[in-house]
């Protein structure tokens, strides 16, 4: 098993990536976004970054709430369907995380559902933190949700086959070379093609983070372990959420 270097590139953009994930919790995702704002109360004309915002589900959350939100994301179909979202409060933007978008911009920038670490090389990881770290006023804050590496090793699900809208996935699961990836793939019934793809994202540790984060210039003000703001647990917690300040 061995993830194409930038797979993330064509995964993303594939309507079967779409397809798999289809099925992701929103009245979930909706509560934890109100947990994030009660926690966080940002004032109501806050400028609000959504990194690999997909299309645009939780930047339109956000906006309806009154704020004003930019959502960038590297895939461009991913970005022509959430255009069509756009209003007052919502814009969106093709965008490469490890490149810089705007400066001493934001207030709050949030990368929610394990939208990074996907990077070949440790400069990539940095340059995309810097990106979040750059685009927030000074005193901004980073929400950045990720997954809890040693509680996701120990309940490591090495596969499963599940079929969706007539396309049957077949994942392969893995720790490798401190890399997580899931091989999946694809077999379309009615089209009657086979494709596959792998997923890899780093293993990064919550003493990971800390490392990184200084090095930004990133100070972490709590971690908490899950969407209900459990303490983070390191063995049982599924989540690991990044709530850090520009210094």
């Amino acid at each position: 098993m061995e993830a194409a270097k930038q797979w993330f590139k064509d995964w993303f953009n594939s309507p079967y990536y779409h397809v798999l994930y289809s099925n992701r919790d929103e009245k979930e995702a909706a509560m934890f976004i109100d947990k994030l704002l009660a926690y966080l109360q940002p004032p109501a004309d806050a400028l609000m970054l959504d990194v690999a915002c997909g299309r645009g589900r939780h930047a339109k959350y956000l906006a309806d709430k009154g704020f004003t939100v930019t959502g960038i994301d590297l895939s461009i179909d991913s970005i022509n369907a959430a255009k069509k979202l756009e209003n007052d409060h919502l814009s969106f933007f093709q965008h490469d995380m490890r490149l810089p978008f705007r400066i001493n911009y934001f207030d709050v920038v949030f990368n929610f559902f394990t939208s990074f670490g996907y990077f070949d090389t440790q400069r990539d990881n940095d340059n995309a933190l810097r990106t979040f770290k750059n685009a927030l006023k000074h005193g901004g804050r980073l929400v950045l949700d990720y997954l809890n590496s040693p509680y996701v090793a120990a309940h490591l699900v090495p596969s499963e086959v599940k079929e969706l809208e007539g396309v049957v996935f077949d994942i392969k699961r893995a720790l490798h070379h401190n890399c997580f990836l899931k091989q999946i793939n694809i077999l379309d019934k009615e089209k009657m093609v086979r494709t596959s793809f792998t997923e890899s994202v780093h293993a990064f540790t919550r003493a990971d983070f800390e490392r990184m984060f200084a090095k930004q210039g990133l100070r972490i003000m709590d971690v908490f372990g899950d969407y209900h703001f459990n303490a983070y647990d390191e063995q049982r917690s599924p989540r690991m959420i990044l709530i850090a300040e520009k210094r």
